[in-house]
């Protein structure tokens, strides 16, 4: 027998890794001695038991010669999302499996369910599987999933990783998971053969469990196929037929498969490490890499019956309980790439790299010493898919209408795939989730098709996504790898200004500015020294370093570069038409305006915020200025969700057969910000433009030379100063730049980043997409009703969804919460209300101005009742943060300058 103390001892020369479809004998030490087997810990699985497959043999069923979707992969998230459509009505769905039911990857996952993340919406979607696998399916068909409640145990051996367990805790509140925080005795005597003695505490969670891939996906196709939909197996995939329409679209027609085809309108792409093959068959890019992933089995265990899995973060490794026995494993910081991907891998596992496992070994060991003498029964090696930034890939593709991807789930397929097959099945419904997917959400174009054409970029990436699975995850962290991919015109000028970059679509932006010099985001140890420096869950050594750009901005003013945007002009026929449905606000203004608006969705949640700039027909087309017949509109958004606004004013445009054209200019324009109480007089120097109020209003733009270069000028404020917008093409930005800097030192003009932007906007009440604005929440929830033309006749994408959420009351609010203490908080603490969890903080920031943290959450009355403003300020509040609540009031209005007079230049 192998023990796990000997793997530690064996050094020898070992074959590089290969698949196998059975169980191979292996000798840890390369001589004659104990052997190991390769073989899942699973009592079942659904492999053929004839060993040879069953794909000559055909189809398990003759090929419909239509279906309304086909889901391509057996696994974890085809069964999910087959099952989630049959039960939300969808007739005619068809799953294809090449091979039989999780013969990829599914079938030697450790099927571990954790219900708290750092995530609002992952918890939700963990919520769901686990009432899927451990109650609905067994209701259902009658058959056990094999879900076990044996609970979860998060091990922290340093005080930073007990911070993020209890952030979680607080969390969990908010959703009604049970959670405990337990001292190193607590855990002791709820684990006996655990170490605690290194231990700083532990999260326990009760009701936390493991999931059987066999059992799960039989009852889930059991069921899915009892309410008419149709399991294929033996049938890969070879092709898939692809539309162009009258307007020039691309929309899937057919699934090409070895056995015939089959018309459908709609294809889900479920195929997990082979997803990028499936999608290179749509021409579509899928950008994802198959790793190894690897854990052992360990012989029986005295004792170890009925213990609560085991997540040991910091020594990246995870003890599942098998039994009465262990299955090990964790995450690497070296781990090895599937070069090749095969398509005839089916059942199959590698061969395990002891050199690359034996940290696991070590921290397993360490944390139950019994291990040590403890003998390994098998070995599970098998392929997993990872995403560049260690999110799922969802949603429909941009390039192809009616293809969808459910892949690259990092190794939490089974997990999240209860959630997610949900939601991917609201999206092909209903177009879009129930729940703000965002994140995971392939339409956003996470990946810029620069990065995703670059292969490399991919697999660094995914790389470090890979070795950083089990790190804490720090508020302000940024990536290491691939950075640099896309600059600005100004980054070489900001980068010896001292400014430290953060990365957002791949983009270089301005994070703050350090006195100590430069700090480039590739290769430098300054920068991963300054970045360790926010690995932190107090206020950062530079704290003080941003209030003085906040402030400065307050005081006199800051420049912000805020080239990154997305810069989009709406132009041609049916542009007015379009705009007046795509945006919320009614933008139908005469040229030279500016509006700030939403875009919605149908169920009247926001898709966007932005700016849309009327525009007037130029004789002479430039970055600035495009020809056009008919109306223009020029579009503002924010660069981290720019490809989002691409693919959904697409979309729209698509759908409702527009006769309009969307130009991107995102990168042939810069854009510079200048804010503060003496943005007028500084600007006033460089522009060759009357600033004053009847000359230049508030929310309006025009055509102007600074430095004697032509630019477009908005008088607008993203932190509630007085100040504007300057939109320059590309080569200009740096002479614009300069001439800014030159005409601001007397007035004391600095230079500011993002950090800036979050702390000054959150003190002025200003609104975050995609934090505390989401495609799930309405600007009524949010209190951004001024931006919906709900007086008007004027129909528009939402509006019914919002009148009828205004008939019938708000079932919840945003609200504005101070704090007095000086605590830092960064969204998730749960919120009290009157000693009831009420909700929990989206986004949160220290007002410097104010001197105070602020936060704001949506809140729901405990009683199912509409949340009305009477109920928002009769209550008594406290914000918990990290298990500790801290006393809040209240504001429906924002607590610095309520009345909007600095923005209108009175001060």
């Amino acid at each position: 027998m192998a023990s796990l103390s000997r793997a530690l001892r064996v050094a020898s020369t070992r074959p590089r890794l290969s698949w196998t479809r059975g169980p191979v004998l292996r000798n840890l030490s390369g001589q004659a001695g104990p052997t190991t087997e390769k073989s899942v810990p699973y009592q079942r699985t659904l492999k053929d038991a004839q060993g040879p497959s069953a794909v000559a043999q055909g189809p398990s069923r003759p090929l419909p010669s239509t279906a309304s979707v086909v889901v391509i992969g057996g696994g974890s998230l085809g069964c999910q999302t087959l099952y989630h459509l049959a039960k939300l009505g969808v007739g005619g769905a068809v799953l294809l499996e090449r091979e039989r039911l999780t013969s990829g990857t599914t079938w030697h996952t450790a099927g571990l369910l954790w219900q708290l993340r750092p995530s609002d919406v992952e918890v939700e979607l963990l919520a769901h599987t686990r009432r899927v696998v451990s109650r609905d399916l067994e209701e259902e068909t009658g058959l056990h999933t094999g879900w076990i409640q044996n609970g979860g145990l998060f091990i922290a051996s340093n005080r930073q990783r007990l911070d993020e367990y209890k952030r979680l805790m607080s969390l969990g509140k908010a959703y009604g998971v049970e959670s405990h925080v337990l001292s190193p005795a607590e855990t002791k005597a709820l684990y006996p053969l655990m170490n605690v003695g290194d231990l700083y505490g532990t999260l326990y969670v009760p009701h936390d469990g493991t999931m059987d891939p066999a059992g799960m996906c039989t009852a889930l196709t059991r069921a899915a196929t009892a309410r008419g939909a149709q399991v294929i197996e033996n049938c890969p995939v070879t092709d898939i037929c692809v539309r162009t329409d009258d307007f020039g679209v691309r929309r899937v027609a057919a699934v090409e498969t070895e056995h015939g085809s089959i018309q459908t309108p709609c294809v889900v792409n479920c195929a997990g490490v082979w997803a990028s093959s499936v999608g290179r068959m749509a021409g579509v890019k899928v950008p994802l890499v198959a790793m190894h992933h690897a854990y052992v089995v360990t012989e029986r265990i005295e004792g170890i019956q009925n213990m609560p899995n085991v997540r040991d973060h910091d020594a990246s490794v995870y003890l599942r309980l098998q039994g009465d026995a262990l299955s090990v494993g964790g995450y690497e910081a070296n781990p090895i790439f599937w070069e090749e991907v095969s398509d005839k891998f089916a059942f199959g596992l590698f061969d395990l790299d002891w050199d690359v496992f034996t940290q696991h070994i070590e921290g397993a060991i360490h944390r139950v010493p019994v291990l040590e003498k403890t003998g390994v029964k098998s070995t599970v090696c098998g392929p997993e898919s990872f995403t560049p930034d260690h999110k799922p890939l969802m949603g429909e593709a941009p390039e192809l209408r009616g293809f969808f991807l459910g892949c690259g789930f990092n190794s939490a397929g089974m997990m999240l795939g209860g959630g997610c097959g949900q939601e991917l099945a609201h999206w092909i419904i209903h177009g879009r989730p129930e729940k703000d997917m965002y994140s995971y959400d392939i339409r956003r174009v996470r990946f810029h098709p620069l990065l995703t054409d670059h292969r490399r970029w991919v697999r660094e990436r995914s790389h470090e996504s890979y070795a950083k699975n089990y790190s804490v995850v720090f508020p302000h962290d940024e990536p290491l790898a691939g950075r640099n991919m896309r600059t600005d015109a100004l980054h070489e000028e900001l980068l010896a200004r001292g400014c430290v970059f953060q990365e957002r679509q791949g983009w270089e932006r301005p994070g703050w500015f350090t006195p100590k010099g430069t700090a480039p985001a590739h290769g430098d140890h300054a920068y991963s020294r300054l970045l360790g420096d926010e690995y932190t869950f107090d206020f950062p050594p530079h704290h003080d370093v941003i209030k003085k750009e906040c402030l400065a901005c307050r005081g006199a003013a800051a420049v912000f570069n805020m080239s990154y945007f997305g810069k989009f002009y709406l132009v041609g026929l049916d542009a007015r038409k379009a705009a007046d449905w795509l945006f919320s606000a009614d933008v139908s203004r005469p040229p030279g305006s500016t509006v700030y608006t939403c875009m919605l969705n149908h169920r009247g949640g926001t898709e966007s915020d932005l700016t849309v700039s009327r525009l007037a027909p130029t004789p002479q087309a430039s970055a600035l200025a495009p020809a056009f017949e008919g109306d223009g509109y020029y579009l503002a958004v924010g660069g981290a969700v720019a490809q989002h606004n691409w693919c959904h004013i697409s979309s729209v445009l698509q759908d409702q057969k527009f006769r309009c054209q969307l130009i991107d200019s995102s990168e042939d324009l810069g854009m510079i910000s200048i804010q503060g109480p003496a943005s007028r007089a500084i600007l006033q120097e460089v522009l060759d433009a009357d600033l004053s109020d009847e000359a230049f209003p508030f929310s309006s733009h025009q055509l102007v030379r600074a430095a004697g270069h032509l630019v477009r000028a908005m008088r607008l404020s993203f932190v509630g100063e007085l100040g504007w917008e300057l939109h320059v093409p590309r080569l200009a930005c740096v002479p614009v730049y300069q001439a800014v800097m030159a005409a601001g030192t007397k007035h004391g003009l600095v230079n500011a980043g993002y950090r800036a932007i979050d702390s000054l906007s959150i003190e002025k009440g200003y609104r975050h997409w995609h934090a505390d604005l989401r495609p799930d929440d309405s600007p009524l929830e949010a209190g951004l009703a001024f931006t919906c033309k709900l007086k008007s006749a004027v129909p528009f994408l939402g509006r019914e969804a919002l009148e009828k959420q205004r008939a019938e009351g708000l079932r919840r609010r945003l609200v504005c919460f101070t704090v007095d203490e000086k605590v830092p908080m960064f969204g998730l603490e749960a919120i009290w209300r009157n000693g009831q969890v009420v909700g929990h903080i989206r986004r949160a920031d220290f007002g410097f101005a104010i001197d105070k943290t602020i936060a704001y959450g949506y809140i729901r009355n405990p009683s199912g009742q509409s949340v009305s403003l009477d109920f928002v300020q009769s209550g008594d509040y406290a914000l918990e943060r990290m298990g500790v609540a801290h006393p809040a009031r209240a504001h429906l209005k924002s607590p610095f300058d309520p009345d909007n007079r600095r923005v209108k230049g009175i001060y």
